[in-house]
Order: structure tokens, then sequence, then C-alpha cells
């Protein structure tokens, strides 16, 4: 029975990611390293520091940074990026996520949200969505980042629900995979190619629907 479903926040809720990107072509640019939308594509669904170790091995001297250096460096990203996301509002809801947010809290179905950024809580707010959500995962108290399935199990055990009775959406190739991990239903909005293992292919937000997670889970 469909009891909850945990949502990602990037490239899900908003298109936040470009912020993302924009904020770590800065940095990328300041230590020299080439980075594009291409290679930027690695970096969904990971954490700040994984992501920052990822555009460091597109580059020279990543073994001699030292973590000190590499959490400065992180430190600053977030700081661009903080900037940049003051200018979201409502408008940058993703098509189709209100009406799923509303027709999910008019059935009585559990909502969380399931982002790596610590952003997260900043960005929902912006948007004007926060009293949809249930629960949003605290992203400094997960161990693992995702492929691994530790913000999706925080978010149903936070819920109270149980695997099987809970379903995630994710655009990445990490948070699809951390979602079958925990047990999960996952719809992947994206590729076929990148979301093969998801249990539904969407090609956009706008496709999401009651019938598409009832479909899945009943």
């Amino acid at each position: 029975m469909l009891k909850a479903v945990v949502f990602d926040l990037d490239g899900v809720i908003t298109d936040s990611a470009e912020y993302h990107y924009e904020a770590w072509s800065i940095i990328a640019k300041e230590l020299g390293i080439s980075f594009d939308k291409d290679y930027n594509e690695k970096l969904k669904g990971v954490s700040r520091m994984e992501s920052l170790n990822l555009i460091l091995d597109n580059g020279p001297g990543r073994y001699s940074m030292s973590e000190d250096k590499k959490n400065e460096i992180a430190t600053k990203k977030n700081e661009i990026y903080k900037e940049l996301i003051k200018k979201i509002t409502p408008d940058d809801l993703l098509p189709g996520i209100l009406p799923s947010l509303k027709a999910l809290r008019e059935k009585g179905i559990k909502v969380a949200l399931a982002s790596v950024s610590k952003n997260a809580p900043f960005i929902i707010n912006r948007l004007g969505v926060k009293d949809y959500f249930d629960y949003i995962a605290d992203a400094a108290k997960i161990e693992r980042s995702k492929p691994f399935p530790d913000i999706f199990l925080d978010c149903i055990n936070s819920l109270g629900v149980a695997p099987n009775d809970a379903i995630g959406v994710e655009d990445a190739e990490a948070g699809i995979a951390a979602i079958k991990a925990a047990g999960m239903k996952a719809v992947g909005v994206g590729s076929s190619a990148q979301m093969h293992e998801a249990d539904v292919i969407l090609g956009s937000t706008s496709e999401l629907s009651m019938e598409v997670f009832e479909k899945l889970i009943s």
C-alpha cells in the first residue's frame, strides 16, 4: 500500500543544479581545472566534498592538497552557491511538482525530501512548498551519500513507513541506485540510458501523477 513518496531536490523539485554548476565553474576556473556541463553530470546526486574530489580528479595537484584546503574550497563554493540561490522563487518549481504534492497531501500520503544538499531547507522555503513535506533529511547527519541507501532509509524510517510501501523520485543514476538499495520502488526522471534501473522512467516531471505512483504500489 502506498504510504510515502520521497523526492530528490535538484532536477526533480527544482533545477537548482544549474546554480551548483555555476558555482563549481567559478571554483574550477580559479584552480585552473577544465570543467564543463558534460563533466558536471558526474557530480549529480553526490555530496559537496565528493563533488570537489571529482573536480580535482580532472586536474593536477589533487594528491598534495590538504583536507583543510579542500574544506576551505568547498566552503567557498557553498558561499557562492548560497548567493546564487537567493534568486529562487516559487516560479522555479519544475512542471508537475506542485500538483503532485497537492494530490499526495489530499490522499494522506506522506512526503519527504532526500537531498544531499545542506541548503535544501532554505531552497524548499524559497520555493514556498515547505508545508507539503512531512520530513526533510538533514544531509549533515547522513553518513554515506548516494548511491548508498542511507538518506532514503532515514526518510522512510523517520516517517514510520516500510520500504515496500514507499516510492523514491530521482533524476540521477546514483539516486536511483540508492532508492533500489533501500528496497523502495523508483521513479526515474530523465533518459532511459541513465534511468535504466528505475521501475518507471519519465521524460520530465510534468508526467508525474498519482496514477504513476499508485500503479507502482497498490
